[in-house]
Parts: structure tokens; sequence; C-alpha cells
């Protein structure tokens, strides 16, 4: 089946009431048939399942449609992208070890390297996204890992996947791709030469703004260290919430193509107002790195920034102008989303911070949902007057 028909088709095994669509498996552990079994599967000599903190049937059936979506051998879900986040760099890192990471990474994975896991002396190094030479000087004998997010958060910063491959396989360390924004109907980083994908499923994968969830994608070989650690410090997914994602999926290929149909043309249509300094989306051929979006993605996603004239007071001017937007911490829902991160989701940074990253005072992420055009248009255009 092609990767549509999975994020339809692909489900938990029917039970005896013969079910159409997959009920919830609302338990916190498992019922063994005798002693033996329980022992074999304890041993890990037998699969099934044991507690809901290890597996679950409505886990398992979200993480192979996303298996089969990403073109990935193996996956772990949490409870937030943050938790797949953490429990990727708490699995495969330890003390003395070091990351290099894209300055343009969201402002949690920024506190996450620079003030939690040197707790544990594993340090990291920034570079500036499209600085590939700066990548491999920055690489020590003690790195392990170099992580990115493509596009990145809000900036929508666009890097090569395929050269920093090559590079990390080279050096022999792991490539880590936070594909949040693109979700794997736009861009499979596995194809690209990523080791591990990380999701947060609360984002469009979910797509409604009702759950929380994360997602780590790898080889199975990499997963099995990941679930060691997850196991025992817990970051599980619920079952009820891994069962609204994987229904969720279902519709994620059409959901992304309208909304990145939609982003294309509010971007395009902003990109020729007043008071706007400047607009950014991948399949605008204005953006700086436009031709490496056209190879990686599918569509340009659903998310637009751009620049309001008029620094930080203007920014927000623009929020509380809004009608239609929502004003909340959140993107990738039905509902069109406005956010200014230069004072909510990147305010822990300092301004030199920001500017570093491409966060200008007036910079506005909009998340285009799936709303008509034109009373989308109409809102943006009224606030902006």
């Amino acid at each position: 089946m092609r990767p549509e028909t999975q994020a339809i088709r692909l489900q938990t095994e029917r039970s005896q009431y013969k079910e159409h669509s997959v009920p919830l498996y609302l338990t916190s552990s498992y019922a063994f048939d005798d002693a033996e079994e329980m022992r074999a599967l304890f041993a890990e000599e037998k699969e099934g399942n044991i507690y809901s903190r290890y597996s679950n049937p409505n886990v398992t059936e979200l993480l192979d449609k996303m298996c089969a979506l990403e073109g990935a051998e193996a996956g772990w879900a949490t409870a937030s992208g943050m938790a797949a986040v953490f429990s990727t760099f708490g699995a495969l890192l330890s003390a003395g070890d070091h990351v290099v990471s894209c300055r343009s990474v969201f402002g949690s994975t920024h506190k996450l390297l620079t003030e939690i896991l040197p707790k544990w002396n594993i340090t990291s190094t920034y570079v500036d996204f499209d600085q590939y030479e700066k990548y491999e000087e920055a690489i020590q004998e003690n790195t392990k890992i170099l992580y990115i997010e493509t596009p990145s958060n809000p900036g929508l910063d666009i890097i090569d996947m395929e050269r920093l491959s090559k590079l990390c396989k080279a050096k022999g360390i792991l490539f880590v791709v936070d594909n949040c924004f693109a979700t794997p109907i736009i861009q499979q980083p596995i194809k690209f030469g990523a080791d591990i994908v990380i999701h947060s499923a609360t984002k469009y994968i979910d797509g409604q703004g009702r759950t929380l969830g994360g997602i780590i994608l790898a080889s199975h070989e990499i997963i099995k260290q990941i679930e060691g650690f997850a196991r025992h410090t817990g970051p599980a997914l619920s079952p009820f919430n891994a069962w609204i994602l994987s229904k969720s999926i279902e519709l994620l290929p059409l959901r992304m193509e309208k909304h990145s149909q939609n982003a294309l043309e509010i971007a395009t249509r902003l990109s020729k107002l007043n008071g706007v300094k400047w607009v950014k989306y991948p399949f605008l051929a204005s953006h700086p790195q436009y031709e490496i979006a056209i190879k990686q993605m599918r569509y340009g996603g659903g998310i637009v920034t751009f620049e309001v004239e008029g620094g930080l007071e203007a920014g927000r001017n623009f929020l509380n102008n809004l009608g239609l937007f929502s004003l909340t911490a959140n993107l990738g829902d039905t509902r069109s989303i406005a956010t200014h991160p230069a004072s909510t989701t990147h305010s822990k940074l300092t301004p030199e911070q920001r500017q570093e990253v491409g966060i200008s005072d007036g910079l506005i992420r909009l998340s285009i949902g799936l709303e008509n055009i034109e009373d989308i248009w109409e809102d943006v255009e009224k606030a902006l007057a």
C-alpha cells in the first residue's frame, strides 16, 4: 500500500467483536496466560504487552503508521514533543559528550541544550544554519549528535539535509532532524540521510489542537536504546492520546496539502502589501533557500513568517487587531493561529540571541489553517491596516 493508504488502513488487529474502528485500550497492564508466558515477555524472548508505560495497542498502531509514512524501521512515542527530544538526548548521550546544533531551534530545545544537559556535563555548540563548513569545524572528538530543525521554528530556515548527512556519516555521528513543521507528508528526512526523526505530534499530526504527543523514528538498533531509557524514565504517551493521533493521521495528507495551498496564497499576497518588510515561505522563489526547499519538500507547509514595520509594538498591535486568527501557543491547527515570537515562544532568549536566529522584534508567525482563504486574508489585511 502507498503511504496515504497506510495512514488510513494500518490498524491494530481486530478483537473478537470485529470492530471496524479501532477501540481504545484503556488499561495500565495486561494479563498473562501462565507464569511461563509472563517470564518470557519480561525476558524479551516473546513479543507482547506487559505494561502501558512500555507498550499499548493504540500506541503501536500510531507508530506503525508513522514508520510507514517516514520510511523508518521503528519508532517510540512520548507524552510530548519535548519529551521526544529529551528522550533522544537522554538515551544516546553520556556525561562528557557533545552536541552540534543549528542555532535556529525551538526555545525549549535551546534551554535543554544550554541549561539542562550541562548539568550532566553534556555540552553543545551552535552553528548558523547555513554555515556548512562551520558544522565540520564544530565537531569534536566527543561529538555524538548533530541536531537540526528544517524548516526551523520560527524562521523557516531550510537546511540541506543530504549535505549534513554526508558529513555525519564521515565523522561517525548521529544526524537528528526535527521534522515537526513539514510532517512526513511534505518531507522524509530519512531519505536524505537522517538517522533519527523527531516530531511534536501535538502540532500537525493531531492537527486540531486537542492533545500532546511526541514521536521518535529511527533504526531498530537506535530505538532499542531509546526504549531502554524511556521505559524506566516514564515519558509514556497515553493510549487515549495515541488513539486521537492515529485517527488524525488518516486525514494528514489532505490536511497538509490544503494547509500548504492556503499558506502559499497568503505568503504571495503579503509580499505585495505595504507595511510588510519581508515575507518568508519555503515555496516562494524569494526564499533564500528556495532551491533546497523544492528539492527536499513536496509542498511549502502551513507556516508563513513576515515582519511588520514598527518593531515590537507593531507586532503586538497586529495580533491585537486580528479577529479570525487564534492567539494561542500552538501551530498546525485546522484553525489559523498567529504568534509574536519575540514576546512569547522565544521570549526566554536575549535580544541578541533572537537576532542571531533571525527573530526580529516585528516578526510574526502565522500558522495558516483550513478556513476559506478569503476569510483568512481579510483578517490579515485588516490587522495590517
